[in-house]
């Protein structure tokens, strides 16, 4: 198993494909313009793609308008920001469950990233499958209680129709239940101290539901920093 960058068209179409398999949508194409703008990674095993995703590196934070999450929150509290941003997007698995070796090359082929671009913020939009928030009620609670970011770096709300969970997810019963009920790549990004903004944005044609997420990578905790540069090699 191996991650590499995709290289020249019969990469990218590969990719397409695993994507539009991944994000199935009933209109539209799943090409877009931040694909050119981004280094694509595949995830390989001897019987085919395992995982996916590309990643945008911006200068500086105002470069963020030019990205994916622009699209659906007001990414101006992070203009002001002087070092470089990797926006991670379109994170996708194959079917069949998650295998960690997937995820654990995946994160160190992004480590390696982000060590290169000397990134001091990794961003994305983690997405829940299913729009209806009432799904996601226990993993939308476990957020709303301890992982919403600082007030001076939210995201303000820019998308036509957002959910308030921190006011309707109610309390956290159990929070294993609650921490399972999140998706993988949003459990990798809390894991190394992440935080999430205060809504979250129902995309109905792709039918999820997603958060805004933010790692600093200088707080990432000292053990999961290095075992993310090892496998970054």
């Amino acid at each position: 198993m191996v991650a590499r960058l995709a290289q020249g068209a019969a990469d990218m179409g590969r990719v397409m494909d695993f994507r539009r398999s991944a994000f199935p949508r009933a209109t539209g194409s799943e090409e877009d313009t931040q694909d050119a703008l981004s280094a694509h990674v595949m995830v390989e095993g001897p019987a085919g793609m395992l995982g996916y995703f590309r990643v945008m590196l911006f200068g500086w934070g105002a470069g963020l308008a030019q990205g994916y999450a622009a699209r659906f929150y007001d990414v101006g509290p992070f203009v002001g920001y002087a070092r470089p941003v990797a926006e991670m997007g379109r994170f996708c698995l194959a079917p069949g469950g998650v295998h960690p070796d997937v995820l654990r090359l995946a994160w160190g082929a992004m480590t390696r990233i982000v060590d290169e671009g000397q990134a001091g913020l990794i961003v994305g939009c983690s997405s829940f499958r299913g729009a209806g928030w009432e799904t996601h009620r226990a993993g939308l609670a476990l957020l709303a209680e301890g992982f919403i970011g600082p007030p001076e770096h939210l995201p303000g709300r820019k998308a036509e129709e957002v959910v308030d969970y921190p006011r309707l997810a109610g309390p956290v019963t159990d929070r294993k239940a609650s921490l399972a009920g999140l998706p993988p790549l949003l459990r990798t990004y809390l894991g190394m101290g992440g935080w999430v903004s205060d809504h979250a944005v129902v995309d109905r044609e792709l039918d999820t539901l997603h958060v805004f997420t933010c790692v600093e990578v200088d707080k990432v905790p000292p053990a999961r920093a290095a075992s993310l540069r090892a496998v970054a090699g």
